[in-house]
């Protein structure tokens, strides 16, 4: 499976999801996503995000699932 490199803008309550490239090994999806984050421009809310999938429409489906709770620690208990 491969690594897909995605910049992710919050255009309102939706996220665009725009694919820059796939990788078949972590460590180069690892060291390009790390570069483009140095080196991108990115506004507020811009993410660059790698994720592992099958194929884009199952990276794009685990990119917008929603996030779960935060798990409760320490004092939050």
């Amino acid at each position: 499976m491969p690594y897909f490199i995605y910049r992710i803008t919050p255009v309102g309550p939706i996220r665009q999801l725009v694919k820059l490239t796939q990788f078949d090994a972590f460590k180069d999806a690892s060291g390009e996503a790390k570069r483009l984050r140095r080196e991108a421009d990115l506004g507020p809310g811009e993410l660059i995000k790698t994720i592992f999938a099958d194929n884009e429409l199952q990276a794009e489906e685990l990119l917008n699932e929603p996030r779960g709770e935060e798990p409760m620690t320490g004092e939050d208990y």
